[in-house]
């Protein structure tokens, strides 16, 4: 069995590739990137090429069976095709949770829908908020202070390790089991922003405040960090959302991969150097 990771430099797809070299599976690395400096462990065989460009793909599927398939909406289609007419027989898709709740009808549903349509076998894999999205929205504050700013004190979340991910599509990748499932990958427990502040304190190993802001102040706080206007406002209207109508605790985790996923602590932890 060959299995093509593509975004194989990717938070989701580097810890996919430890997963399936740990179970002696053979793993070939999609990348933009010179071989050289993609960073990829020993064993993983690397080639160059762009979802983006379908027509550089030709070397990535040559004797592959199974795909890992990072989403780019635009070519998903064509990607499908090339893929299906090279041999590769089942795709398993990073997808959000946000095609299951039916907020998400363009960045991740068409890509679903192109492999669905492609004949391949096919599995999604559904995560709901990355517990990484914390380095971006808090880590500076961390970092700098100790403190982390957030509006929406009542809203509750259930951010998921990445690892953990990767867990669920490895074994998407390698069993049979799972053919024409869609699978929700969230933490192990609702939390709000407070509980997911004192969680990080918990596991990093220092204490950290929580300050209450208005949605303006946590808008502005995201703009100053870089955040583009609409991606802040859409951060916050998800937030808003999360007060009255929270993401739920999934169990497709566990079934799949045989143990709950990890804690906001424990994630944490793996972040120590992060924070």
């Amino acid at each position: 069995m060959r299995i093509l990771i593509t975004g194989a430099t990717g938070n989701v797809g580097r810890h996919l590739i430890a997963h399936l070299l740990a179970l002696r599976v053979e793993v070939r690395a999609l990348t933009r990137q010179e071989p050289a400096v993609a960073g990829l462990p020993a064993g993983v065989e690397i080639v160059r090429g762009d979802l983006a460009a379908p027509d550089t793909l030709g070397p990535a599927f040559d004797g592959v069976d199974r795909m890992f398939l990072f989403p780019v909406a635009e070519t998903a289609g064509a990607v499908a095709e090339r893929a299906r007419a090279a041999g590769i027989r089942r795709a398993v898709v990073l997808s959000s949770d946000a095609v299951t709740d039916g907020t998400d009808t363009v960045y991740h549903l068409p890509v679903e829908r192109a492999i669905e349509k492609s004949g391949l076998e096919w599995t999604h894999v559904r995560p709901g908020e990355f517990a990484l999205n914390k380095l971006d929205t808090w880590g500076r504050s961390i970092r700098e202070k100790g403190v982390v700013r957030a509006a929406y004190p009542a809203a509750r979340g259930v951010p998921v390790h990445e690892a953990d991910i990767a867990a669920v599509a490895a074994a998407a990748l390698t069993s049979n089991d799972h053919v024409g499932a869609a699978y929700r990958v969230t933490g192990p427990q609702q939390l709000t922003p407070g509980e997911q502040v004192a969680a990080i304190a918990t596991g990093i190993g220092r204490p950290l405040t929580f300050i209450e802001v208005s949605p303006a102040e946590a808008r502005a706080d995201l703009i100053g960090l870089g955040f583009p206007e609409q991606i802040a406002d859409y951060l916050l209207a998800f937030e808003e959302r999360w007060v009255e109508h929270p993401p739920q605790v999934s169990p497709d985790a566990e079934r799949v991969i045989g143990r709950p996923t990890r804690t906001l602590a424990e994630w944490a932890v793996d972040h120590v150097a992060d924070f």
